[in-house]
């Protein structure tokens, strides 16, 4: 995206750190070359849809899973619960990755970033996805990886457990105030009851 709007490449460690807030922010700061300088609204503007031209291309082609994954996801609807993925990444983007990467079976609800809800962290997804799942937000548990996981976790009245993989915009996760930091999904499936 870069290079075609006539901007020098950034490496990869480099575009790590710069995500976490969605595309539009990703994109805003990989313009501005930083995760705080100003951009202008229409150079954003601008590069926003061959962004998604070239997103759309690579979404999750080097996507793997980490360790414990499917075995997380498995432990936790064997014990009968009803799972959502809220994510900050656009819809048809998550869509797309959840089915690649074989893990959309698992999602009674998926809620991706669209026009009609805030992004974390605002409470307003994880809202959203208790009401589509049927359940008060003091009967569920957000798994994240992130300080937007927790603090919408957290305005949401949800209790939060933290996994240490996953962008968190350069920062360790262990820092993160959770109810529990745990090594992979298949320990957050073992918390859970346990929170």
């Amino acid at each position: 995206m870069l290079v075609e709007v006539g901007r020098a490449p950034i490496g990869e460690e480099t575009v790590r750190t710069y995500v976490g807030k969605g595309a539009r922010v990703l994109v805003r700061r990989a313009l501005a070359g930083s995760l705080d300088a100003p951009c202008d609204d229409d150079a954003v503007d601008a590069a926003m849809p061959v962004f998604e031209r070239h997103y759309a291309r690579r979404n999750g082609t080097s996507a793997r899973l980490y360790p414990n994954v499917v075995e997380g996801l498995a432990a936790l609807r064997a014990k009968g619960l009803a799972l959502a993925c809220v994510t900050n990444k656009p819809q048809g983007f998550t869509d797309a990755l959840l089915a690649r990467t074989g893990l959309a079976a698992y999602f009674a609800v998926v809620v991706g970033a669209d026009a009609r809800l805030a992004r974390k962290p605002d409470p307003q997804p994880l809202l959203h996805a208790c009401e589509r799942l049927g359940v008060s937000p003091a009967q569920a548990v957000a798994v994240g990886d992130s300080m937007n996981d927790v603090q919408a976790a957290r305005a949401a009245g949800m209790r939060v457990i933290v996994v240490p993989y996953g962008y968190n915009e350069g920062r360790p996760s262990s820092a993160l105030d959770a109810d529990a930091h745990v090594d992979d999904l298949q320990q957050a499936a073992a918390r859970i009851v346990m929170l």
